[in-house]
């Protein structure tokens, strides 16, 4: 995790909580078909580790970011979240998209996103969930001197996708060609979805980007004793990564 002064950053594992297979054990997702008590077990358990109120949001791939307050319930549906209030943990869940934190220490504001493929696609005109939370961090004057941690996802030796997704990159910035690897397969390719999360972050003034360097200890497909992966086991947790302001 990042070293950054003023903040608490968070990225869980499968392990350490009280879940049973195939969600063992550390689950923290309400929406993979798992018992309901051990999912809240797991969160509040999270909550009295990192001494911080995490705000679990209803993620759909999409690119809409949402501003946390302390009273902001569970469950809002967004796929990026920012916040200036300390104690209210900005917390993104995944088992296989990458997980994207945000600080900015002169504007005291933190945020998080949830960026798979779709997410950094988005839309041709206005970008992805990347780019939308940009715009939010610019909107209470918070995008100069920004610092971005890159969380654990699905890594370039095991993210298999179709031509489809490698021409929606493409469309857009002919330089996401370094982050595709032709496969013998006709039509198929491996992405680097770090990478590519890389590019969409390179113009942004002054930005620091720290994390996910895609090699294998990153991959969550890679490492099933430590992360959950939805491409590996269909039926899955989901750990989470989140950061707050502290008081």
């Amino acid at each position: 995790m990042p070293q950054w002064s003023g903040v608490k950053t968070f990225c869980t594992t499968r392990t350490g909580g009280s879940s049973l297979p195939p969600y063992d054990s550390f689950n923290l997702g309400d929406h993979v078909g798992e018992d309901t008590q051990a999912v809240f077990n797991n969160r509040q358990l999270l909550a009295s580790h990192v001494h911080q109120r995490p705000v679990f949001m209803c993620q759909v791939h999409g690119s809409v970011v949402a501003q946390l307050h302390h009273d902001t319930p569970d469950g809002q549906t967004a796929d990026a979240c920012f916040t200036q209030e300390a104690g209210v943990a900005c917390t993104i869940m995944v088992a296989d998209c990458l997980p994207v934190l945000f600080y900015s220490p002169q504007k005291k504001v933190v945020a998080a996103a949830h960026a798979g493929w779709r997410g950094l696609a988005g839309e041709p005109e206005r970008g992805g969930v990347l780019e939308a939370t940009r715009r939010a961090l610019a909107s209470v004057g918070a995008l100069q001197d920004v610092r971005v941690w890159l969380g654990p996802c699905i890594g370039p030796r095991a993210f298999e996708v179709g031509e489809e997704v490698r021409e929606v990159f493409l469309a857009t910035d002919p330089l996401a060609a370094s982050a595709f690897k032709n496969l013998s397969t006709k039509g198929k390719h491996l992405c680097d979805l770090a990478l590519l999360a890389r590019h969409r972050l390179a113009d942004w003034p002054d930005v620091q980007i720290e994390g996910n360097d895609s090699t294998p200890s990153w991959c969550t497909y890679q490492n099933p004793q430590v992360f959950f992966s939805h491409r590996r086991d269909g039926m899955t947790g989901r750990f989470a990564a989140g950061i707050a302001l502290l008081g």
